[in-house]
């Protein structure tokens, strides 16, 4: 709904002159009615003028309902909207492969939440409560439908996916991604029945609204025959 209506408030000028447009055009064929009214003699012709009167006047009364509408909508509503629902960001594709690269400003920060977190044992580069797997556990033995629970809400979220790979190999594969952050809660799920037994690498990973990747939060499992 939101959207909406920042679209019409960006499209104002154009509806205006549509309005103005449809409002003179009302206008002369509410006169034009009146005056054939007027010079009515027999009830048929009366009856017809005094119908188009009547529908050149609900249509000019519409026309000036939509214009205090779009005058309402332009001056009180869209500028009282929260700022995120009106910032305008990019179409970001969760599963594909991010290329942006973060300011030292973020890379800072990350560093200092990195050294203070405790993160889960075995796991490398996760921050509890932002960038974090808790379930499986580094280490674990997976078979089957997998839940994977833990965090993906770090600041300026923009999207989350969870990938894996073969233990010391850098081909990635998408798993799901996710559009709502999550806090200490279900991520998705994995279906490793058709996945070749062996070591992998589970890795989170989230994206920003700029389409800059946050370092990953990646947690080793072992993937059992099912």
């Amino acid at each position: 709904m939101q959207a909406i209506l920042t679209f019409f408030a960006d499209i104002a000028p154009l509806v205006l002159l549509l309005i103005v447009i449809g409002v003179m055009t009302a206008v002369r064929q509410l006169l034009l009615a009146r005056r054939d009214l007027g010079a009515s003699i027999f009830s048929l012709e009366k009856r017809q003028a005094r119908n188009r009167l009547n529908q050149a006047g609900a249509a000019l009364g519409l026309l000036l309902l939509l214009a205090v509408a779009e005058v309402v909508l332009v001056f009180f509503l869209v500028p009282n909207l929260p700022a995120a629902s009106i910032l305008t960001t990019p179409t970001l594709d969760p599963l594909a492969t991010t290329q942006g690269t973060l300011s030292p400003e973020v890379m800072a920060t990350l560093g200092i939440l990195q050294a203070a977190a405790s993160p889960t044992p075995g796991a490398v580069g996760c921050i509890p409560g932002q960038i974090d797997i808790s379930s499986p556990r580094a280490g674990e033995e997976l078979r089957g439908q997998v839940i994977l629970e833990g965090s993906a809400d770090a600041p300026n979220f923009g999207f989350y996916k969870y990938e894996y790979a073969p233990l010391g190999s850098e081909s990635w594969a998408a798993i799901q991604a996710g559009r709502e952050p999550v806090r200490q809660g279900e991520l998705g799920r994995w279906d490793t029945s058709t996945i070749t037994p062996g070591d992998y690498m589970l890795r989170l990973v989230v994206t920003d609204n700029a389409g800059n990747a946050l370092p990953s939060c990646n947690v080793p499992v072992r993937i059992l025959a099912p």
